[in-house]
C-alpha cells in the first residue's frame, strides 16, 4: 500500500470526509483537494502515493486531469470515481489512464480493496527485470537491449514488464487486459492488440523482436530472442 498520502479529489465534502476518514481507519494519511487546479498543484508537489479521482469536478474535469498527469510522465496508482457506470464510461476513465475505476455508490472494503490493488501493481511494475540482453529500467521508463535505449509511455512499460515477467509463456488477452488495464471485463475493443502492435515496433527500434502473436491464443515474449 502507498506509504504517501492518498490524494482524495472530491469536490463533495461529505464524501470526501467519508474517504478520508476510512482511509485512517485503514492506516493511510490523506490529502484532499475540492478542485482539479488543487489536485494538479498537489500532484507536483511530488507527495502523492496514490489517488482517488472524482470524475466529476467543477473546474477540470477527471479525465482531463489524469491524461495531463499521464501525459506529464506521472506514474502515481488512480482510482477514479464517478457516479458515470456504464461500460464506455469505464473505458474512458481506463484510456485515460485510470488504473481502476469504482462507480458511485461504493462499498468502504470494495474501494479498499481497488486501491491496496492498483499500489500492488505499481509496485510490481517498481521492479527492474531482464531477459537476456533485454532490461527495463523502472527509473527511466525505458527499454535496453544493450547500451540501446528506448523511452516506453506506461502501458507499454507495464505490458512488456508483464511479458517479461511470463517469458516463454503463452499470455493471453484476458491476462493483459487483467493485469495491465485492471479490466475485469472485456471492453470490446481492439485497445490490447493496438498496444501491443505500438509496443512491438518501439521493440523493433531496438533490434529485438522476441513477441510472437499465436493465433487464438495469446502472446509470448521469447527469451531465445532477447539478444541473451
Amino acid at each position: 500500500m502507498a506509504q504517501k498520502p492518498v490524494l482524495v479529489v472530491e469536490d463533495d465534502p461529505i464524501i470526501a470526509g467519508v474517504i478520508c476518514r476510512s482511509l485512517a481507519t485503514w492506516g493511510h494519511p490523506s490529502l484532499h483537494a475540492l478542485t482539479g487546479r488543487e489536485a494538479l498543484a498537489l500532484e507536483r508537489e511530488g507527495a502523492v502515493g496514490a489517488i482517488i479521482l472524482d470524475r466529476m469536478l467543477p473546474d477540470i474535469g477527471g479525465i482531463e486531469i489524469l491524461s495531463q498527469w499521464r501525459a506529464s510522465g506521472c506514474n502515481v496508482p488512480v482510482l477514479m470515481l464517478s457516479a458515470l457506470g456504464s461500460v464506455q464510461d469505464r473505458v474512458e476513465g481506463l484510456k485515460a489512464g485510470a488504473d481502476d475505476y469504482l462507480t458511485k455508490p461504493f462499498d468502504d472494503a470494495e474501494l479498499e480493496a481497488r486501491l491496496a490493488a492498483i499500489c500492488r501493481r505499481n509496485l510490481r511494475t517498481g521492479d527492474d527485470l531482464a531477459v537476456g540482453r533485454l532490461r527495463l529500467d523502472n527509473a527511466a521508463h525505458r527499454a535496453f537491449l544493450g547500451d540501446a535505449g528506448i523511452d516506453l509511455n506506461r502501458k507499454q512499460f507495464s505490458m512488456l514488464a508483464y511479458l517479461m515477467r511470463h517469458a516463454d509463456r503463452v499470455v493471453t488477452r484476458a491476462m493483459l487486459l487483467e493485469n495491465v488495464w485492471g479490466y475485469a471485463f472485456d471492453p470490446a475493443t481492439n485497445i490490447v492488440e493496438s498496444n501491443l502492435s505500438r509496443l512491438r515496433g518501439r521493440l523493433l527500434a531496438l533490434g529485438c523482436d522476441a513477441i510472437e502473436t499465436l493465433r487464438g491464443e495469446g502472446y509470448v515474449l521469447r527469451s531465445g530472442k532477447c539478444g541473451g
